[in-house]
């Protein structure tokens, strides 16, 4: 007997939607450590698609990531849809996201609305059972696609910003340099606002859930899940192997290369303390004579041509050679190629040596499971997720990565144990292919996802005759721009211009207030009901002179709304006051701030919510007023509804708001207009900025977009 909820899909229906941002991704040979943006995580979002899809329980899986035009990066980047010839079920669908060049992480956020509308009028016709997010950006898109769609968010950190921002400050770098350079705040809010949505949080470790996790306001544990990431044991396997073509390179550097080597391979970043394991190597003779360095870090032809961080990095690494005069006795070759990272690992295993990560903090290390599968005996930084690893595998030790001399007697103490290595290698060998191969790895997803709310899509409803708008495009307006009272000339000028183009354009207006405070504004400029109507921050979507209700969007962010239980917190918050039940919305509810003494804030009110396990989104109308609705409701989420519902594309939908508008509703694909001269949504650079206020801001939005034009590039 088949004991699946109803409405829950088969496995082999399962459509898995993965979201990887930046850095470079394509299907193969991939350009791992060409930059800080293409390392770890770019493997482990491809080899994740390739295992999910080479498994018979799932349907198909797609991973989004970012569309690259750009002479100085292959034309792999530019395609829209790569399928994967060996594994049929997995595409890489890539959409725009702002300039075509290839852009660095820190860059992207201000196209993330628009990736995310390309994404959602695909994901539209493709019915998914969830996304899964990787890294903040993507978790920013994956909210939005999620909270649209109705269907669950999973997401993976990969690094968080307040460990980040915590190591950065503590190395000397000053807060303001941070956040000019890395967006850390704004990164640290979309990280706990991610927190709130997602229904599963995957982890690698348990440190990473303790320790990292355990510095944001909204992280649940019960939420969870530590799967580690996985390695491909059929490419990364020990025993013999020939020469691999890196060694030619790394004998040039070597004046006994048949000594065991102490292999390390990373990015040229600060983080990874290759400068102090040259420190540790350069202090211990014993060492010297007894093993060779190894420094694979990333790739280059000119460092001078470099970033500033891996610019500054691979300077010191020459310099320090250069102090220590470790000519001869190490190698830091300039290329490696992916095919060489295996070889690396198994040659090094073959002379007896051994693989450090010396990094200050580490949140997994796939390159530690990568050697120890190759029979590689590894050291790692006691500070992440090599104590797992090595917990698991028993195949290494930890070090202090700022002890130079323990990092030193321990590489020594290790080479120098012949019984000692071959029991780590060994162990390594068994430990991987027990705790860490892709097919553990995707065992223990699909059993986590079983315990979410997977449902069948629903089929979209048809839209009743009172509600079918026949326009092939939609002009909104905030209804702040009719208030105050516009010039009796500028209002008839709008409404001729309504009416001359009634056939082709509908008219709708939003509002965070409810829809008798509308309507009764509407009376008093004298002006007609518009073709649609969005209130009470996106709650309510009604249609033309009948008001009619829109009964899908309704059900849609219905869905675990906890109104009583909003309306009994707010009426126990000190310095709060409500209104009665029956004058507060559906799916709303407005409360005022009547003692600013008393009250703790909007902030605090939000981790109150959020601690209560309510998921809902708080709008702060002025700062007397504000509004709790459900997580899936906003006004820019109402205007996409509206849109895709009735097939209206979203460069056929200009919105024209004031700086006060909530910012989803002006961004992404949607064509924008921000009134009245305030610049405090310049990140959104398409956003057409008039100075004029009111009506006259809104024909002029019209004007620039030559949005009434039969020929207009809209």
């Amino acid at each position: 007997m088949d004991n699946r909820p109803e409405n829950k899909p088969d496995s082999a229906q399962l459509h898995l939607v993965l979201i990887s941002l930046h850095g470079l991704i394509r299907g193969q040979n991939l350009e791992l450590g060409r930059d800080a943006d293409t390392g770890g995580q770019i493997l482990y979002v491809v080899e994740l698609l390739r295992a999910l899809a080479a498994d018979p329980r799932v349907g198909r899986v797609d991973l989004l990531t970012r569309r690259i035009h750009d002479s100085n990066v292959a034309d792999d980047y530019a395609r829209q849809d790569e399928s994967l010839p060996d594994l049929p079920k997995a595409h890489i669908i890539r959409f725009p996201a702002g300039p075509d060049e290839y852009l660095p992480k820190e860059a992207l956020w201000p196209y993330l609305d628009g990736f995310s509308d390309h994404a959602m009028e695909y994901l539209r016709r493709q019915s998914p059972s969830l996304i899964h997010s990787h890294y903040a950006d993507a978790g920013y898109v994956g909210m939005r696609l999620a909270l649209q769609l109705g269907v669950p968010l999973v997401h993976t950190g990969h690094s968080l910003g307040r460990s980040k921002r915590q190591s950065l400050l503590a190395s000397g770098e000053s807060e303001r340099t941070l956040e000019k350079k890395y967006r850390l705040s704004q990164r640290i809010r979309v990280e706990e606002e991610i927190l709130a949505t997602a229904s599963l949080i995957i982890t690698s470790t348990q440190d990473e859930i303790d320790r990292q996790y355990g510095m944001y306001d909204w992280a649940n544990a019960e939420r969870m899940r530590v799967i580690p990431p996985g390695v491909n044991v059929s490419r990364f396997e020990p025993g013999p192997q020939p020469s691999p073509s890196i060694s030619t390179e790394l004998r040039r550097f070597l004046r006994a290369p048949q000594k065991p080597p102490i292999l390390a391979l990373s990015r040229p970043d600060e983080r990874k303390n290759i400068a102090g394991l040259i420190h540790a190597y350069g202090q211990n003779p014993g060492l010297q004579a007894r093993a060779n360095l190894v420094i694979v870090a990333g790739t280059r032809e000119d460092i001078r041509d470099m970033a500033t961080g891996p610019r500054r990095v691979l300077t010191e690494i020459l310099l320090l050679i250069d102090r220590y005069d470790l000519y001869g006795r190490a190698a830091y070759p300039r290329y490696h190629r992916p095919d060489d990272v295996p070889d690396l690992y198994r040659w090094a295993a073959g002379l007896g040596g051994v693989f450090i990560n010396p990094a200050l903090t580490e949140p997994f290390g796939l390159t530690l499971i990568e050697a120890a599968a190759c029979g590689l005996p590894i050291l790692a930084t006691e500070n992440g997720g090599p104590k797992d690893i090595i917990a698991n595998c028993q195949n290494g030790v930890l070090i202090d990565p700022l002890s130079t001399e323990e990092i030193g007697e321990k590489l020594l103490s290790m080479l120098s144990d012949k019984t000692i290595w071959q029991s780590y290698a060994k162990n390594g060998i068994a430990g991987v292919r027990r705790y860490y191969s892709w097919q553990t790895h995707v065992d223990h997803y699909l059993t986590a996802l079983d315990e979410l709310p997977l449902t069948v899509p629903q089929q979209q409803e048809s839209i009743p005759t009172g509600e079918r708008i026949t326009a092939d495009r939609l002009l909104f307006l905030g209804a702040r721009l009719l208030d105050p009272a516009p010039i009796p000339e500028q209002q008839a000028e709008l409404v001729a211009l309504l009416h001359r183009h009634r056939r082709k354009m509908a008219f709708g207006l939003v509002s965070f207030r409810p829809l008798h405070e509308l309507l009764a504004l509407l009376k008093q400029r004298r002006m007609n009901v518009p073709d649609i109507l969005i209130t009470r921050g996106g709650t309510q979507i009604h249609y033309g002179a009948s008001l009619s209700r829109d009964q899908g969007w309704s059900r849609h962010i219905g869905v675990d709304w906890q109104g009583d239980r909003v309306y009994d917190l707010l009426a126990e918050t000190p310095g709060v006051q409500i209104v009665g039940r029956s004058g507060q919305g559906f799916y709303a509810v407005h409360g005022f701030i009547h003692d600013n003494a008393e009250f703790a804030g909007l902030a605090e009110l939000n981790d109150q919510l959020h601690n209560c396990d309510i998921p809902s989104r708080l709008m702060a109308l002025n700062p007397q007023e504000f509004l709790v609705v459900p997580q899936r409701a906003s006004l820019g989420f109402a205007i996409r509804y509206v849109a895709d519902r009735h097939d209206i594309a979203l460069d056929h939908v200009l919105v024209v708001g004031s700086a006060r508008a909530d910012l989803d509703l002006l961004g992404g694909n949607i064509l924008a207009a921000q009134v009245g001269g305030e610049k405090d949504l310049q990140q959104h650079e398409d956003i057409c900025q008039s100075q004029v206020s009111g009506l006259p801001g809104a024909m002029e939005a019209i004007t620039h977009y030559d949005f009434l034009s039969n020929n207009a590039a809209i």
